[in-house]
């Protein structure tokens, strides 16, 4: 081979790799036929806000839509017919509840994953602002549906985010006592399950700085019978803070928002700044890897 050929030879290998390195360094193209559908409770205006801004980030990468509602069929058969709009027929749901069984059942029958819900009705009406459309029919779509298990109960990205918001409340750590409250289910099974996780999420703080108690309780707030001594576990906490000689700091493990919070602890001494998770980078990434998740499957 001659001088001539060997140049050009070596010019086409030093080419091909800086293709593949380009390829391999470039921003993964969008995925088209897959999307993103996230569902959150909702709630006034800075809450579905808050869960906008958490989703935003995924649509440099994915279609994505938010349907607000406890498990809405009218806001779930919207969200999905835009995300159609667009090309999608694989769809990916992510449900932004804090725990993972909250309308579990009810959502894989409206979207037809699990029988029980009827055809949709020949005429749907719109709830009211603010309100919540609990009937129940199974959403029409030629799409095919993944549906993610977990809540933010499950994520240990939450952990980070308690740990943050007690580091940034502390004063004097070895005087202080954390409290991570809850808004909790009906069922006493389901509750001690909420706990468990609560109390894994809990542990970064432990590790975060030498506070003197970190606690988790739920309010059980749905549920006047339940929810008294609910209260009352909670204020004692609170107050024997106090009474020992230091602070106690409450951190709300809810999507936004310190929710009733404030009246059940009326009069008490304590430190909070009411932020719930969001806003928070860490929820973000939890929704991302749901959807990566539910994508690879």
């Amino acid at each position: 081979m001659n001088h001539s050929a060997i140049n050009r030879s070596a010019l086409i290998a030093v080419a091909c790799v800086l293709v593949v390195s380009a390829c391999a360094s470039a921003p993964k193209a969008k995925s088209n036929d897959y999307g993103v559908l996230v569902m959150a409770h909702g709630g006034p205006k800075d809450w579905d806000e808050a869960v906008l801004a958490a989703a935003k980030p995924l649509k440099s990468r994915y279609p994505t839509e938010v349907a607000f509602g406890m498990a809405d069929p009218l806001t779930l058969q919207a969200s999905v017919n835009r995300l159609q709009v667009q090309g999608v027929q694989h769809i990916g749901v992510v449900r932004l509840f804090v725990s993972g069984e909250s309308f579990q059942e009810r959502t894989a029958q409206i979207l037809g994953l699990e029988p029980g819900a009827p055809p949709p009705p020949a005429h749907q009406h719109e709830h009211g602002k603010g309100g919540h459309n609990m009937d129940l029919w199974r959403i029409t779509s030629s799409a095919s549906f993944t549906m993610a298990d977990e809540g933010l109960l499950d994520a240990p990205e939450m952990g980070e985010v308690l740990a943050k918001r007690a580091v940034h409340l502390s004063k004097h750590p070895e005087q202080e006592d954390v409290l991570v409250i809850a808004h909790g289910p009906a069922d006493e099974d389901e509750n001690t399950r909420w706990l468990a996780k609560l109390e894994a999420r809990a542990e970064p703080i432990r590790r975060a700085a030498p506070f003197r108690r970190v606690q988790v309780a739920t309010l059980r707030e749905d549920w006047p019978e339940k929810r008294a001594d609910a209260e009352q576990r909670v204020r004692d906490f609170v107050a024997q803070a106090r009474a020992n000689g230091g602070t106690a700091i409450v951190i709300p493990f809810r999507v936004q928002g310190f929710g009733p919070y404030a009246e059940v602890l009326k009069s008490l001494d304590y430190a909070s700044d009411g932020v719930g998770l969001l806003p928070d980078d860490q929820v973000t990434h939890w929704i991302e890897r749901q959807a990566d998740s539910l994508r690879a499957r």
